[in-house]
């Protein structure tokens, strides 16, 4: 799955699935153009790529502004892989009576309509090139509904959408476009969930994550680089013939 000669676009570069992403691509030969609010924190991850011997370029950019993002894009020059990781998670535990509006709309507008932006400002410059892969980053809530993350659950479904009607829009132009689905994912969030799971059933952290794992199939929480080989392979031309799915990298939780 050799990327040498190709230039990625990742947004959320900078910790967990998107330094896992990131390094992964750049072991894989392609150069980098890294996006996020906080570029201080991407500076780390850029550094370990350009080591690799990868060209690498860090771009301040809030992706829930089409100004900036379009912005992005022009800086960015040719592109031939964009990896859509930022997102936020929205309220915990709280039912849709009890999400407001507003915490709704902020989801909604971090997790779908930043990615409507993104696809959008890139696929001009990938039709002219006629060639192109686009990988979302989607999540298991997407593909089954969930109590208590109504917001998160319906905008990881829209992105589904988006990304589904993309890849039938940009077939044509020899554009690939895809979601990678993870579930829970080994590091300081899932930390924290069994963490909150332990002290509310009384039991050691330890016992509150072999919990977890037991809902798998395989028995065990998927870690970052599973979710960075899902997109490597999407983003290479080994994935060619693919498009518009949803690739669960979930251990077995959605069968």
């Amino acid at each position: 799955m050799d990327l040498t000669g190709k230039r990625a676009v990742i947004t959320g570069p900078a910790k967990g699935m998107g330094a896992a992403i990131t390094l992964t691509l750049a072991r894989a030969g392609a150069d980098l153009v890294l996006a996020g609010r906080d570029t201080a924190a991407i500076v780390p991850v850029a550094e370990e790529a350009r080591a690799m011997g990868r060209q690498v370029a860090v771009v301040a950019c809030d992706i829930t502004d089409p100004a900036q993002v379009a912005a992005l894009a022009q800086a960015a020059g040719a592109v031939q892989i964009l990896v859509t990781v930022a997102g936020g998670r929205g309220p915990i535990g709280k039912t849709g009576v009890e999400t407001t509006p507003e915490e709704f709309a902020e989801i909604m507008r971090l997790n779908t309509d930043a990615m409507f932006l993104l696809m959008r400002a890139f696929a001009p410059g990938m039709i002219a090139a006629r060639y192109g892969k686009i990988v979302n980053i989607g999540g298991t809530f997407g593909l089954r509904g969930r109590a208590g993350r109504v917001a998160y659950s319906a905008s990881k479904w829209g992105l589904r959408g988006l990304t589904k009607s993309f890849a039938l829009e940009l077939g044509p132009h020899n554009i690939n476009v895809n979601c990678v689905c993870p579930g829970m994912v080994e590091g300081e969030r899932f930390d924290a969930v069994c963490a909150d799971m332990a002290a509310r059933l009384g039991i050691g952290v330890e016992q509150a994550r072999a919990r977890h794992a037991e809902d798998y199939a395989l028995r065990r929480v998927s870690t970052a680089q599973d979710v960075a080989e899902a997109v490597l392979f999407l983003a290479s031309d080994r994935a060619r013939q693919i498009t518009g799915q949803d690739l669960a990298v979930d251990g077995g939780w959605v069968v």
